[in-house]
């Protein structure tokens, strides 16, 4: 077998890996979404008025949200209408065209599931912000070691000054993963940290500089002032960074993901989503509505507790996995 026969043997099996990781971490949700679907169409042999209320119900009861599921609902309607006759058997094709749609309009990832970083940006500086508890901390060790594995040259920040677990808990992960960590101890200036990790990461050619950030919703202006200031300081070593500001969300949670992504996406500029523990739950239509909703590409997504089960998101494999029946 020849090299180039071998990586490309190697990347199928890596791909065929990560589908059904993905497969297993959305079975609640598919069960969930098919099986209220299923009951809903017995019966009927056309998509109707009475259909697409009972389709209302599901997806809002789904997590998708309530906008979103509006504009899904709309988009059948219209086809619909134009199709005259549409037939319950071809639901599911139409369900899996329109929501795809949504994800490309939100410009989510549409990606070959690789952990690279932009040419000519060195160091990448990623800004990591959520509340505690959606697993903000574990998912930045995680892509540590996911670019670590990919031969990327890490550094972490541990920002997180005023929660001593999330402080030890990430010099953890760098011990696990063999990337240094620059932490200053709980109840200091997280801005210092941020500065020195970057500036770390700028003297010893890092490629990717991940700092972590309070996970508190204290007030909006505090958490407003705290991130800009984290900001400032990193730039005076490197002017564009951040150069992605990385919400992380727990995807068991619902609707309550919603009100966080409001929360923060008023307090900073954020460009991209983590949605994690999504093996756990029902709930990963909120995937769908999230990202349609604020228009910030969803990167990552969690589908289980093994560091393989950080995945970058692709809209085209969600979508099918989403879908796919056993």
């Amino acid at each position: 077998m020849g090299l180039f026969d071998f990586f490309t043997k190697k990347k199928e099996q890596i791909q065929q890996e990560q589908a059904e990781s993905l497969d297993k971490g959305l079975e609640k949700t598919k069960e969930g979404f098919f099986s209220k679907l299923s009951r809903a169409i017995v019966g009927k042999s056309r998509v109707d008025e009475e259909v697409l209320d009972e389709l209302e119900e599901i997806l809002i009861s789904s997590d998708v949200g309530v906008e979103t599921t509006v504009n899904i609902i709309r988009r059948i309607e219209a086809r619909v209408a134009r199709d005259k006759f549409t037939s319950t058997t071809e639901l599911d094709s139409i369900l899996r065209e329109e929501i795809a749609g949504l994800l490309s309009e939100s410009r989510s990832a549409d990606v070959s599931g690789d952990f690279d970083t932009p040419l000519g940006v060195k160091p990448y500086v990623i800004m990591v912000v959520g509340v505690n508890g959606v697993g903000k901390t574990t998912t930045i060790g995680k892509l540590a070691a996911q670019y670590h594995k990919a031969g990327k040259k890490v550094v972490l920040g541990a920002g997180d000054t005023f929660r001593a677990a999330a402080v030890d808990q990430l010099k953890l992960w760098g011990e696990r993963v063999g990337v240094p960590v620059i932490d200053h101890g709980m109840n200091t200036d997280p801005a210092s940290v941020a500065y020195d990790a970057v500036k770390q990461g700028a003297e010893t050619g890092a490629d990717v500089v991940i700092v972590d950030t309070a996970g508190r919703l204290h007030t909006k202006i505090n958490l407003m002032n705290e991130l800009s200031k984290i900001k400032r300081v990193m730039q005076k070593i490197s002017p564009e960074a951040p150069h992605e500001v990385l919400l992380v969300l727990d995807g068991s949670t619902g609707q309550n993901a919603f009100i966080q992504a409001q929360e923060f996406t008023k307090a900073t500029d954020v460009t991209s989503l983590a949605i994690t523990k999504l093996d756990g739950t029902a709930k990963g239509g909120v995937v769908i509505g999230i990202s349609d909703q604020f228009k910030i590409p969803v990167k990552y997504i969690g589908v289980g507790e093994r560091i393989e089960d950080l995945q970058v998101f692709n809209k085209r494999t969600f979508v099918d996995s989403l879908f796919k029946k056993d």
